[in-house]
């Protein structure tokens, strides 16, 4: 649930110079102004959000890949593999995971080995398109970056305990998906409360979860019927 120019070689300038019989072209004031400028002024840099990413965490993990499509269900599911996406590498066939039996509990061994081998680290999902876009666009990175560190600012479990953090961005730049986990001293399980807290707060979104997806289902009905109506007027009319 972690540059400078230094200028042009030497030259001579002048008005209307003349070196033997030929006659060498002027160059004006502001000419050698913006010449003189442009040779001392430093390029700028574009730094892309993964360069600000690694740069702030630099033992996080960074993956292009578009985890932002999984299903909050799938995601949040204690037997999902989120374990993955800390590794160094990480095999694109785990978005399309599904689940083939009953979700563990919270308190089981093989979930809280999951948990305790990412405590203390942090990992990032950008989708392809995005990540292309951020490599030329500081101010985009920027924008991202803040959610970022917001987010993670504003999302610690109780004081004293080691984090983790996996985030998956969506095409915007957004939040999609995260797990935040917490762990610290000898815990090997969450606690009874801690334990009904998440389970509550599981419930909560679910819950949120159907009734978000029947007023979809409500809404492409109507559409349907709609389209329907319409498509039996233009028939009647062609008569």
């Amino acid at each position: 649930m972690n540059i400078v120019n230094l200028g042009e070689p030497s030259r001579t300038y002048g008005n209307a110079n003349q070196i033997g019989n030929k006659r060498v072209p002027s160059t004006s004031f502001a000419n050698l102004l913006t010449e003189t400028v442009f040779a001392d002024s430093p390029t700028k840099s574009v730094q892309s959000f993964e360069d600000m990413w690694k740069s702030k965490f630099p033992e996080a993990k960074y993956h292009v890949m578009d985890a932002s499509k999984i299903s909050q269900g799938v995601w949040e599911r204690n037997d999902f593999p989120f374990e993955k996406f800390f590794a160094e590498s990480v095999d694109e066939s785990v978005l399309n995971w599904q689940p083939t039996g009953i979700e563990p509990q919270m308190s089981d061994s093989n979930v809280q080995t999951k948990l305790n081998s990412t405590l203390g680290t942090k990992s990032i999902l950008v989708p392809p398109e995005l990540d292309e876009k951020m490599k030329t666009d500081s101010e985009l990175s920027e924008k991202v970056m803040d959610k970022v560190n917001g987010f993670i600012a504003n999302h610690p479990t109780r004081p004293g305990r080691v984090l983790s953090y996996l985030i998956a961005l969506d095409g915007n730049g957004d939040i999609a998906h995260f797990r935040v986990t917490g762990g610290g001293g000898h815990i090997s399980a969450p606690s009874k409360e801690e334990l009904r807290q998440f389970e509550a707060e599981q419930a909560v979104q679910k819950e949120r979860k159907a009734k978000l997806e029947a007023n979809q289902n409500v809404a492409d009905e109507r559409r349907l019927k709609e389209a329907e109506n319409l498509r039996r007027k233009d028939i009647e009319s062609d008569f």
